[in-house]
């Protein structure tokens, strides 16, 4: 019987040979064409999966950029975990720390990834909103306004939502782009494009531990702003307010006694 150290040292020379075959020698005593038959699986299984989890990143590279960018994550990149559905955290991870881009990479690479991740993981999330004490119907300026714990919100420099094939920019946007994720209750996962001052409304309904209602957040926001209208801010709020609950971003009200 093999010694269990004999064992491992094999694996872990078969793992970097498969990770790294350019670089480092296969495994002795392994027949090359078996060692093909391996290394072809394991980089088109990578592949073809990231190309399905990252549609847009795939679609905006040539293939030998695609190849490129996968053999690195092979090659760089320490995985944390071995769970399928955590793969594109993973990627994600390498893009982050150690991708080394190329001439021909897009600015906006890492900011792309990140969206289309945070598609992916909102879409699979077991996160359920809990209704206890939620008014679904209730009054957004009067009540507390709650958020659906499957709408998540982010600001980026490019306007990822947009990007595709025939749209690369290649400066960041004047503004902020502002993105609401969530996901409805027929699990599709949709975005919702906001100005500075919703996404700094939703931001101050994520961050209320007062509880203050939808109307103290809207004086309190407007005063932090510097907004010249108060009372028209209110009325724009009340509508923003409305438009999200109507997309489930919101899930209701709380009462604020």
């Amino acid at each position: 019987m093999p010694d269990k150290t004999d064992f491992q040292a094999m694996q872990y020379a078969f793992a970097a040979h498969i990770r790294d075959p350019q670089n480092v020698a296969a495994p002795e005593g392994i027949e090359d064409r078996r060692m093909a038959v391996y290394r072809k699986l394991f980089f088109n299984n990578l592949y073809n999966l990231l190309g399905t989890m990252f549609p847009v990143l795939r679609k905006i590279h040539s293939d030998d950029q695609w190849r490129r960018m996968i053999r690195q994550f092979m090659q760089k990149h320490q995985a944390e975990t071995p769970y399928f559905l955590q793969l594109p955290e993973e990627f994600l991870s390498f893009l982050e720390k150690e991708f080394e881009p190329g001439p021909g990479d897009h600015a906006f690479l890492l900011e792309l990834a990140h969206y289309e991740y945070a598609e992916l993981a909102l879409s699979i999330s077991a996160e359920e909103n809990n209704s206890d004490g939620i008014d679904p119907a209730g009054d957004l300026l009067i009540g507390t306004p709650v958020k659906s714990v499957l709408a998540w919100a982010y600001a980026y420099q490019y306007p990822v939502h947009r990007i595709s094939p025939d749209f690369l920019p290649t400066e960041p946007a004047e503004q902020p782009v502002y993105l609401a994720l969530y996901r409805d209750d027929d699990d599709k996962v949709r975005f919702l494009e906001l100005n500075a001052v919703t996404a700094g409304l939703l931001d101050a309904i994520e961050n209320n531990p007062d509880a203050q209602s939808g109307e103290a957040l809207l004086r309190e926001l407007a005063k932090t702003i510097n907004y010249p209208d108060v009372d028209a801010l209110i009325g724009h709020g009340a509508d923003a307010l409305n438009e999200m609950r109507q997309l489930e971003i919101l899930i209701g009200t709380r009462s604020t006694s």
